[in-house]
């Protein structure tokens, strides 16, 4: 099998942030965790020189015709002069590139070439929420959602600002090569595997909760109980607050509800042991804290989209192992713990 191919399209006073992501994501030598890796052309959009907000020139071989060609064509953070005027030439090849069937991607403000390309019509789509009501006003055929991180359509994936290209970069890595292969990323990069919550986190004060002034104990200690029946009102205990604020606050915080959150933590908790140990799904169930193993593969369909069986096959994690160790650490602690309570 062959490399797939990310064409990265560049234009003048790019952001260097979110040109480095992508450059740090898929642009590096990782065939130790996955080989062959992916292949990186920075795709020039317009005639050079080409220099970042910093300065730095870029120099590629690389032009419009090979973003076309390429297998995921990410279009990075735009100048605002691109913003106000798309080189035409560049969205003509986006628009191409969707047609053949091609993954799209947008980092921050090149949500506006896609916008301008036709391929968010009818969408919701985000984008940096400081162009959200120009964003949004200009575009009037596009849902605008301020919220999330990043927005995937499976065709075509919008991210918000700045560090959100990490977020949408890593999840494109966990779609084609597991958890497992995202996380050892992130790990990498000393970054988290999956941020919670949405852009509102960043646009307003975060609301404080607990003696320290923070939700992120109280996430810790959820993530290393999701073995045991978990409920809000145990997590307010353990947030000192009282369930009705806990769960305002929570949601404030995150965006979605405390069950929501536990949900996602035990079906990524449960794609790690599948990719990562020889665990069978009835084990799996139980260390991820779900009732039963019909429970649990209902969920996890819902969540990942096929069934616990199906994922372990696609994404069974056996190039370079870097977290089984981890995972399988986990396993034992979990198992032992189930054991425990059966035994009393």
């Amino acid at each position: 099998m062959g490399r797939h191919v990310v064409g990265l399209a560049v234009t003048d006073g790019t952001p260097v942030l979110e040109l480095a992501v992508p450059c740090e994501v898929f642009g590096i030598d990782r065939s130790d965790l996955v080989d062959p890796w992916y292949e990186l052309r920075l795709c020039a959009a317009q005639p050079g020189p080409l220099r970042t907000t910093a300065g730095l020139t870029i120099d590629t071989a690389y032009g419009l015709d090979d973003l076309v060609l390429a297998d995921t064509v990410v279009v990075g953070a735009v100048a605002r002069a691109v913003q106000l005027d798309p080189p035409s030439e560049l969205v003509d090849a986006v628009r191409t590139a969707h047609s053949s069937g091609r993954r799209i991607m947008s980092i921050c403000s090149g949500a506006y070439v896609l916008a301008a390309a036709g391929l968010l019509d009818g969408r919701r789509a985000t984008t940096h929420w400081m162009n959200g009501a120009d964003f949004a006003h200009r575009f009037p055929e596009i849902d605008y959602d301020p919220a999330p991180l990043y927005i995937d359509h499976g065709d075509v994936i919008t991210s918000a600002g700045t560090g959100s290209a990490i977020d949408a970069c890593l999840h494109l890595v966990r779609q084609d090569h597991g958890a497992a292969v995202a996380n050892e990323i992130a790990r990498r990069m000393v970054v988290p595997p999956h941020r919670e919550g949405g852009q509102a986190q960043y646009t307003r004060p975060v609301l404080q909760s607990g003696k320290n002034g923070s939700l992120t104990p109280v996430l810790e200690w959820a993530r290393s109980h999701l073995h045991e029946p978990l409920t809000v009102p145990r997590l307010a205990q353990v947030a000192h607050l009282s369930e009705r604020t806990f769960a305002r606050r929570f949601r404030d915080t995150l965006g979605i509800t405390p069950l929501q959150w536990l949900l996602q933590q035990r079906v990524r908790l449960a794609q790690e042991l599948l990719e990562t140990t020889d665990e069978s799904i009835e084990d799996i169930a139980r260390q991820a804290g779900f009732a039963t193993a019909a429970t649990f593969r209902y969920h996890f369909g819902r969540v990942a989209g096929v069934p616990p069986q199906t994922y372990r096959q696609i994404f069974r994690y056996r190039a370079g192992k870097p977290e089984q160790g981890a995972a399988k650490r986990r396993a034992d602690r979990n198992r032992q713990t189930v054991e425990s309570a059966v035994e009393a």
